[in-house]
């Protein structure tokens, strides 16, 4: 049976993340396939504070730069639940990098972000569609091109603060 290149790459981001967090002294490991919102359970050395993370991956394709998400993500907002985007290169020889961002923060975005796309005529002035796809962008400007305080906010280099940065996960 043959096995969705998709699945692969989802695979190499959750591996990529595991070797980091190990790396970096947290205790890892992967959860159980099919764990609901969760793909790590990391600890501290002393397993007093743990959290769940959901890796997303993406590969240096399509328009936007982004990550696949749905509806769901801009509903999960909990304390404990971090997302790790994960940007796999093209180039084998360069290092992925990941953006760690907390569920809270990246409910907030796919949701506004969403909720003004809606608002926003689509092709001939149509009203746009609902569907199932939403999708978590570096630059969101690149996509709504309008000048609103919200497309502002989550242009380029929005993520920055979050790159690389696994102090955010309050492990230390």
């Amino acid at each position: 049976m043959a096995i969705n290149k998709t699945t692969l790459t989802g695979a190499a981001g959750e591996h990529f993340v595991m070797f980091r967090l190990l790396e970096l002294g947290y205790i890892a490991g992967l959860a159980s396939r099919g764990a609901p919102n969760t793909d790590i359970i990391v600890t501290d050395m002393t397993g007093r504070r743990a959290v769940a993370i959901q890796v997303k991956t993406r590969l240096p394709k399509g328009s936007d730069d982004g990550w696949h998400m749905k509806p769901k993500h801009a509903e999960l907002k909990e304390l404990n639940l971090y997302y790790c985007f994960v940007d796999l290169p093209n180039d084998y020889n360069v290092v992925p990098l990941v953006y760690i961002v907390p569920s809270e923060i990246v409910a907030e975005v796919i949701g506004k972000i969403h909720q003004f796309w809606l608002s926003l005529p689509g092709k001939n002035g149509r009203i746009h569609k609902d569907s199932n796809v939403r999708r978590l962008l570096p630059d969101y400007s690149k996509v709504l091109k309008v000048d609103h305080p919200l497309v502002k906010k989550y242009s380029k280099g929005w993520l920055d603060q979050y790159r690389e940065n696994w102090k955010i996960l309050g492990l230390n």
